[in-house]
């Protein structure tokens, strides 16, 4: 769409209601604040230009906001007499001249660009006023959107509808859109002649009819403009965005055995025919290539999974990991800005941090790379097709060269040549019959404690 678009968000309020220390539009869903969710739907609807109407926590709400693809202005909004007078915070933004403004808000995460990019059509063919709407078989405590032939001749709030306009059940969601020409003018017109003594953004509706303006209502699926005011609505929204989230990603190709228990982030990339076993989290940045297997109650977490990988059962990514094709990390292992190579394994029970691993090298169980030395992190580099016995320490930095061995238990402290075995380990001692004498000792010393 070429015409011009300012969005409007209003994110001024105290949150009182969602008990917490921050701003109710910065806390997550899916990883991402609830605000950034809003602003990518908006982005999507082809709007260029978004003016942030902001309260509590200003400075972290605008950087939250601020995405790829969209200008933003922020409107400190200092007294609270309702949305009208919220959205003419940004008049100065309003006053630039857009062909549209639309008007959205900043607790409604589940929005997409579908219903804001109807509005904005409907402006293009002609309407002054446009209201977005939502169909629930539960209508109570909204207003009703009043239609005939076509245009929506009222917004009835329920302690003012009559008992015929109760049967109505397509309500208002309090998203607008405005052409963008006339709405100073509108906006300005609207005053607080009512109980509270607030200025409504609702009584645009027939601020526009009385000029003679077109005022119409377009639908959107009730889940999107489902608002947060409490945890427990918090908690409903990312049930809701989980689920839409998963039938996408099951529709492009890939399989879930128990969808309900796999939580994803709002960046998470899986390709078509990748597995992802039962009660595997996600967070953010992570991308899974096709074919690869995530097994149950693996943790991944800024990691890149190549096609054909495998990660668990019991596994933790951690950002940096990046897995190559075909390679494994099993049960009860954590890799940590590290890279796997190609056909390489890393079995179980074993932590790889700062470290290369080449391809098809095998590391054994309770293999430990020792990175950290309480002050700096060190890399450890291993070459491709060696052998990592199993209990061994790398102490960083340290090197293990192409087809190295490294025998069980060791602990390496220097680098390690290809072709080379390593050991780094006391020499075996058999003593016989020391064992008896020990038990001896043992059960001595035992009486002694008891008395006997």
């Amino acid at each position: 769409m070429s015409r011009t678009c300012l969005a409007v968000i209003l994110a001024a309020g105290d949150s009182t209601r969602m008990k917490s220390s921050m701003s109710k539009v910065l806390h997550p869903v899916a990883g991402r604040p609830m605000i950034a969710h809003v602003m990518q739907a908006v982005v999507g609807a082809g709007m260029g230009d978004a003016a942030l109407v902001l309260g509590r926590d200003a400075e972290k709400v605008e950087k939250a906001a601020g995405i790829d693809g969209i200008s933003t202005t922020s409107f400190l909004q200092t007294e609270r007499l309702g949305t009208g007078h919220a959205v003419l915070a940004a008049r100065d933004a309003i006053a630039r001249g857009y062909d549209d403004v639309v008007v959205a808000y900043g607790d409604v995460p589940l929005i997409t660009p579908a219903p804001f990019a109807a509005a904005r059509e409907k402006l293009a063919e002609g309407a002054d006023i446009v209201v977005i709407g939502f169909h629930t078989d539960t209508p109570t405590g909204y207003g009703r959107l009043l239609v005939e032939n076509g245009e929506l001749i009222a917004i009835r709030e329920e302690k003012d509808a009559s008992d015929e306009e109760r049967k109505v059940t397509w309500c208002n969601s309090g998203l607008m859109a405005i052409n963008g020409e006339k709405a100073l003018e509108l906006l300005d017109r609207i005053d607080n002649q009512n109980a509270k003594g607030e200025y409504y953004l609702t009584d645009l509706v027939e601020i526009a009819r009385a000029a003679g303006g077109k005022v119409v209502a377009v639908d959107a699926h009730e889940s999107e403009l489902t608002g947060c005011n409490n945890r427990a609505e918090l908690a409903f929204i990312e049930k809701l965005w989980q689920e839409r989230r998963r039938h996408e990603i099951m529709v492009s190709g890939v399989t879930m055995i128990a969808p309900e228990t796999v939580f994803l982030s709002f960046d998470t990339e899986i390709g078509q025919d990748a597995l992802i076993e039962p009660n595997v989290v996600f967070g953010p940045g992570v991308t899974v290539e096709g074919g690869a297997i995530i097994h149950a109650f693996s943790h991944l977490e800024g990691a890149h999974v190549a096609a054909g990988a495998t990660v668990g059962p019991y596994a933790r990514l951690r950002p940096g990991a990046h897995l190559g094709a075909g390679s494994k990390v099993g049960n009860f292992c954590e890799v940590k800005n590290a890279e796997i190579g190609e056909g390489a394994k890393v079995n179980h029970l074993t932590y790889i941090g700062d470290a290369f691993v080449g391809d098809h090298t095998n590391i054994g169980a309770g293999t430990i790379t020792c990175n950290y030395d309480g002050v700096n992190k060190h890399e450890t580099r291993i070459g491709a097709n060696a052998f990592i016995g199993s209990n061994s320490s790398l102490v960083a930095p340290v090197a293990i060269g192409d087809s190295a061995y490294v025998a069980s238990g060791s602990v390496i402290t220097e680098d390690v040549p290809a072709d080379a075995l390593a050991l780094g380990r006391a020499r075996q001692e058999v003593k016989p019959d020391r064992a008896v004498l020990l038990r001896e000792r043992a059960m001595a010393l035992k009486k002694a404690r008891s008395g006997q």
